[in-house]
């Protein structure tokens, strides 16, 4: 694994300490009341690929309904992009830093009848977000809905009364989405075929897909800073909120609605907690275990190869990125159009840095936003390139884990929307990027940014794409631009290959731990319905 750090001169780093948390050893052996079932098991062998968070909860899924399950990992260690950096005496997420719904976590440990705040707890962020505009006001998210109107209302020239309006819409779009598309394939004709899908055709009108999601907020909030705070969710889906369908607003509806979370521990202590729980239900990984091919025969899948060993398996799971999957481990086989046609998700830069000193107006979760939304969201999908003023997002852990940075000091994880890699000169891009985030934050901060960086580590759509294997650096996969473009990913199953299933941000229902962890329910559920029939 290698990692680009940017050094500049008066700019002190420590990057000789950098290490990724990894696992003692290559290899896990199975523990636990699941460990006696070995490598057979009345249901057969399954293999999943990739120990992302939809992974790992299919993987426990398949493992407690009875199947030999194994994990092969590419890298040193687990959990995908939810891993961590250690350096200089500061600890880091690595990827995803938003936590909602943490009840789809905890009904991973109630299923295998386990409690789960024995194993990872979580505490509300009250408030959940800071805006900061370039005029010097900041909006704050609450959790109480009154109390986040009224803040709207108060920094901007938007009513309280249009903010509670687009949060009932927001609700209305959830109840009619979440069973019928979210929570089931969306690629199974009986799925049609329920009182919930006959509830959300004849309401479809109300789930916003035949209009932008700006448009929709536009329309709603004449404010412009209101109508960007709430444009931004799209960045959750890496697509643009001029080209998303105003469905995605129903992402607001998670953070805003039902609350944002913290992990204790922070972001990988979740990660690290499902692997125990794997383990504990009887699933075996192979770290530092990168799959060749997936193995196919006729129209069956048969098993893969890692390592320059071909293992058979009943069953494959795959949790790669689904272009990468078909470039990669099925390139003789014919790619789904809608693989090929779907656009790529956006990309980030993401900077590292351990700073020296405390901000007490800086929160958990911080975003300096950009003075035109517009362009900068034209120039990453359209351009292919970085706006001059782009947003930046601040998630600082060590506001709520304190041991994540060193006494009187912050671990900043400063990131930027960019496009996927398509070739750009990223070395020039990421000093460029650099430069302006220092001071643009320096600037509104009123304070020299550049002086107070102890360390740091860079990441880009080129190492991102390494570390993840998400093609093109496109780290959550396809992008939901387009008015169906979210009912367009890819099933869960192939209609080709029997055998072979499909889980994770680049499948269906989409990208985020919430969708993540859905898809792996249905893929799980799959696998179980096809075991049933024969």
């Amino acid at each position: 694994m290698r990692y680009f750090a940017l050094r500049s001169e008066g700019v002190p780093n420590s990057m000789e300490q950098v290490e990724l948390a990894a696992s003692p050893s290559a290899e896990v052996r199975m523990k636990g009341p699941g460990a006696s079932r070995g490598r057979t098991s009345a249901k057969g062998t399954c293999a999943v690929i990739g120990s992302g968070i939809a992974g790992l909860a299919s993987a426990i899924r398949l493992a407690h309904a009875g199947h030999s399950v194994t994990v092969f990992e590419a890298n040193a260690y687990a959990g995908g992009k939810i891993s961590e950096l250690r350096m200089g005496g500061y600890r880091f997420d690595m990827g995803p830093t938003v936590l909602t719904m943490p009840r789809y976590i905890d009904e991973l440990f109630a299923l295998c009848g386990e409690d789960p705040r024995a194993h990872i707890s979580y505490q509300r962020i009250d408030p959940g977000f800071q805006y900061f505009f370039q005029d010097g006001s900041v909006i704050r998210t609450w959790a109480d809905a009154d109390r986040f109107a009224d803040d709207v209302a108060a920094n901007t020239t938007a009513t309280r009364e249009s903010v509670l309006t687009f949060l009932d819409r927001c609700r209305v779009k959830r109840e009619l989405t979440e069973e019928v598309f979210l929570e089931r394939s969306l690629h199974q004709l009986k799925n049609y075929f329920n009182k919930a899908t006959l509830r959300g055709l004849l309401n479809f009108h109300k789930v916003g897909a035949f209009t932008t999601m700006a448009k929709a907020n536009a329309a709603l909030f004449k404010d412009e800073k209101a109508a960007a705070v709430l444009n931004q969710f799209a960045g959750y889906t890496g697509s643009n909120p001029y080209a998303a369908p105003a469905t995605l607003n129903l992402i607001a509806y998670y953070e805003l609605a039902l609350g944002s979370f913290a992990a204790h521990g922070g972001m990988h202590a979740i990660t690290q907690a499902l692997v125990e729980l794997a383990k504990r239900q009887g699933v075996r990984f192979e770290l530092n275990a990168p799959v060749e091919r997936i193995h196919v025969e006729g129209k069956t899948c048969k098993g893969i190869s890692v390592n320059g060993r071909e293992l058979p398996f009943d069953r494959v799971v795959t949790n790669t990125d689904i272009q990468a999957t078909y470039d990669r481990l099925l390139p003789d086989q014919r790619k789904p159009e809608r693989v090929l046609r779907q656009p790529r998700s956006s990309s980030v830069i993401l900077f590292h840095w351990g700073v020296d000193r405390t901000f007490p107006a800086l929160h958990l979760h911080n975003m300096f936003m950009s003075s035109d939304g517009r362009a900068e969201y034209d120039h990453i999908f359209n351009k292919g390139t970085l706006h001059p003023d782009p947003s930046v997002y601040l998630h600082i852990s060590s506001k709520v884990n304190a041991a994540d940075a060193p006494a009187g000091c912050e671990n900043w994880y400063a990131m930027v929307s960019v496009p996927h890699n398509t070739g750009q000169d990223w070395d020039t891009l990421v000093r460029q990027t650099r430069a302006t985030v220092i001071g643009k934050l320096s600037r509104m901060l009123k304070v020299d940014v550049e002086a107070h960086i102890a360390c740091e580590h860079t990441i880009d759509p080129r190492t991102l794409e390494q570390m993840t294997s998400c093609a093109f650096g496109a780290i959550f996969g396809m992008s939901s631009n387009g008015m169906f473009a979210s009912m367009l990913r890819h099933p869960n199953f192939s209609r080709r290959i029997k055998d072979l299933y499909f889980c994770g941000g680049s499948v269906h229902p989409g990208p985020g731990i919430p969708l993540c962890l859905l898809s792996a329910k249905i893929t799980a559920g799959l696998v179980e319905e096809d075991v049933v029939r024969r």
